[in-house]
């Protein structure tokens, strides 16, 4: 029996009881404090050991903003007692964050477990290895299943193609939408490819492409994931919402209060990570998501919660490259006729699109898009409008897709 739910489950921490659970994740989480209370530096003061694990909610909330302070003060790491270091990256800010070789150090292998990755597989990971860190989490967790890499990055599709056909690629690893595209190109080179799982992230993916992927003998399965933070939850073959990750605590909160919510009920969420390496306490993502009630019919036992449901601000997630309204203002302030602008983001048959629209009495097309490329990182279709012509409702990023 021991031997079949070891290939089920990727250690005996997803179907401990929640009393176990508790009782283990407040020893860790006492241990996590004392470490930051310990460093020098712009972090908690000794508040001593929390006697539940419900108090953390009277601990403030650590933001973004605060950390990047933080670090700019105390670089790379704001003061922060970081050990085990082996690569450093960067996401936009700057915010550094530190990444770890030892085993699962993202702790993503438990989602690649989930997904049916494992010894045999090469998987195929297209998430990107510049700077920000998701391609060495895919990567760190592949390793931890047993599986081959190949560390494919995105761009240069043909490419792709080809080396999926040469290296047997037989699973999938990067955002949801560039699977179908790199599919697409080898439709039209007339290769046939043997990938038949797949794990994505860094976007939404949304039921109609999760069962084109389905009708092409595809499994997709997503976690919900950070650079930051690493893995804080993914699905199961259940696909009954996304189950916390064990080395996590996550709470939901009103945004901006940091008190908790209501099981069911739509708030931020808010995780304190038990890594040893990288303790972060009660670090704020901006996301949205609810708590589900019950355990997961897949047997696994820890909370659950519906997935990422937008952002606490109008932060945006567009072909996995985050869109924040401070970048949006950067871009008008480069262009002294532009007024206004708001960002659309929006689906074209199963990719993401944004549009970008501009209060102008005119100005040239071409460079409003090459400001737009410096400035959002994104490529995107440009709209001049009239002054005053643009809605007054306060929004700069308008999400108008689909998440049912």
């Amino acid at each position: 029996m021991k031997e079949m739910l070891d290939k089920v489950y990727y250690d005996d921490l997803e179907t401990r009881s929640t009393d176990a659970r508790h009782t283990a994740q407040l020893e860790a989480v006492n241990a996590q404090l004392a470490r930051v209370a310990e460093a020098a530096g712009n972090c908690l003061p000794d508040i001593g050991k929390l006697k539940y694990l419900d108090d953390l909610a009277h601990l403030p909330v650590l933001r973004k903003s605060e950390l990047a302070k933080w670090q700019a003060e105390k670089p790379p790491f704001g003061g922060l007692p970081v050990s085990n270091v082996a690569h450093i990256f960067q996401s936009p800010g700057p915010i550094y964050e530190p990444g770890g070789i030892s085993h699962d150090w993202w702790r993503m292998g438990r989602f690649l477990h989930a997904a049916g990755f494992g010894p045999g597989d090469v998987v195929q990971n297209c998430f990107g290895y510049h700077l920000t860190p998701a391609g060495m989490i895919f990567e760190n967790g592949a390793r931890a299943v047993g599986a081959k890499v190949l560390p494919a990055g995105t761009g240069q599709t043909e490419l792709q193609v080809t080396a999926a056909r040469d290296v047997g690629t037989t699973a999938y690893a990067g955002t949801p939408d560039y699977l179908k595209i790199i599919l697409d190109k080898a439709d039209e080179m007339g290769v046939t490819l043997g990938i038949t799982k797949a794990a994505v992230g860094g976007g939404a993916l949304f039921p109609s492409l999760r069962e084109h992927y389905k009708d092409r003998g595809i499994t997709c399965m997503q976690s919900y994931a950070t650079a930051d933070l690493g893995n804080i939850a993914y699905e199961s073959s259940a696909l009954e919402g996304m189950i916390v990750d064990e080395g996590v605590v996550v709470e939901i909160v009103t945004p901006g209060t940091g008190d908790p919510v209501p099981e069911g009920e739509v708030g931020e969420v808010i995780v304190t990570s038990l890594n040893p390496d990288y303790p972060l306490i009660r670090f704020a993502t901006g996301d949205m998501s609810a708590m589900l009630p019950g355990h997961s019919p897949c047997g696994r036992t820890n909370m659950r919660i519906k997935g990422w449901m937008g952002r606490a601000d109008q932060t945006t997630k567009i072909k996995g490259m985050f869109v924040r309204p401070e970048q949006v203002a950067a871009l008008v302030a480069k262009h002294p006729e532009v007024t206004r602008a708001r960002v659309i983001a929006r689906r074209d048959g199963e990719q993401d699109a944004m549009t970008v629209q501009l209060e102008s009495p005119g100005g040239d097309q071409a460079t409003y898009s090459q400001s737009v490329i410096d400035t959002l990182k994104l490529k995107g279709t440009i709209e001049v409008h009239a002054p005053n012509t643009l809605p007054k409702d306060g929004l700069v990023i308008e999400d108008q897709r689909s998440y049912d």
